[in-house]
């Protein structure tokens, strides 16, 4: 087996997620707060055989967890066609999507026939009207029919929630309860202040500490998992009864030091962070004619000299506040983690 691949502080390629689409049918107040925004041109977007030829080399080279992302991924026409293509090389052994569960339940049966390891659907609220008021949708049914779907195909299936003070912090234990039901993995996500989040407020975020101190006094004593050489963003805990579940940390405790994890938007731009600045284009030398070889070393190259750790250095810095205004955004849409593929 190869050595693995390291960047300057010595973290592995590990994990790549893959932005199919910019597009969302969702306008959740913590992603896409705005009325209005400067989407991707659709003439820029990669085709799904540059989308599957970038995770083959990158494969190569180590990352061996590929997930499919967006905006909204189920937006992007035939992504079953996509799924097939990445499901045949042998080297990508974790192929998931990470979905907002309202066209899932109509498309969970092709794209569990083409090779769909696992799905993550995001679920922030239990209540139809709380649901309305935070993604600006009346469709949460639709999205507990896509739960129910991929219970029904017997996929691997997480529910992530992004947890915001005085909006969802009260459904910790129904949440937690509906995943047992449901044979999910719940994983709670601390607010973060990176792209659209432009209303972000440090007194929004509830810490790890206070998600622990609500959970463990419903059910009694949290015990941490001990999983010493996972890179997963999330940590997992285990309740008494066994159930077990994740909290991802990033605001006040991150994890930016184990991070094997880069992104690639729909039109091709390479992300070592969520936090970064800027990216690398990759479309550029793909349609120009780069030979596999050629753009192998381009992304060896730049993973060699990674140093980000964008959730450490936000962490540190005083009067914390949204990381992007909105001019700043609309001057540039990768900015946005709809478009990063959050």
């Amino acid at each position: 087996m190869a050595e693995p691949l390291l960047d300057a502080l010595g973290r592995p390629l590990g994990s790549l997620r893959v932005s199919v689409t910019d597009r969302c049918n969702l306008r959740c107040t913590y992603c896409m707060p705005e009325a209005d925004y400067a989407w991707l041109p659709r003439e820029s977007l990669l085709t799904f055989e540059e989308l599957a030829r970038l995770a083959r080399l990158f494969a190569s080279l180590g990352a061996r967890k590929v997930r499919l992302t967006g905006g909204e991924p189920l937006l992007r026409r035939d992504l079953p066609e996509l799924v097939r293509m990445l499901a045949h090389d042998p080297r990508i052994d974790d192929l998931a999507l990470t979905t907002n569960g309202l066209l899932l339940s109509r498309q969970i049966d092709a794209l569990a026939d083409a090779g769909l390891g696992r799905v993550t659907v995001s679920l922030d609220t239990l209540s139809p009207e709380r649901f309305l008021s935070l993604a600006r949708s009346p469709r949460h049914a639709d999205v507990l029919d896509g739960i129910e779907a991929v219970e029904r195909r017997a996929l691997g299936l997480k529910l992530n929630t992004v947890v915001m003070r005085g909006v969802n912090d009260d459904e910790l234990v129904p949440l937690l309860r509906f995943a047992k039901q449901h044979g999910a993995e719940l994983r709670f996500i601390e607010y973060m202040d990176v792209g659209g989040a432009t209303g972000w407020s440090a007194d929004e975020v509830v810490s790890r500490a206070e998600m622990l101190t609500c959970i463990g006094a419903e059910f009694g004593q949290v015990e941490e998992v001990a999983e010493p050489d996972s890179r997963a963003p999330a940590e997992r805990f285990r309740l008494p009864d066994g159930q077990t579940f994740g909290i991802i940390a990033s605001t006040t405790a991150p994890f930016c030091r184990t991070c094997d994890r880069s992104r690639i938007t729909a039109d091709g731009t390479w992300f070592l962070c969520l936090y970064a600045e800027g990216g690398l284009d990759l479309r550029a030398p793909l349609r120009d004619g780069a030979g596999d070889e050629e753009l192998r070393q381009l992304i060896a190259r730049h993973w060699a000299e990674r140093q980000d750790r964008g959730a450490e250095l936000r962490a540190q810095a005083p009067g914390r506040t949204p990381l992007y205004q909105l001019q700043m955004l609309r001057a540039d849409p990768h900015r946005e983690m709809h478009t990063r593929g959050g």
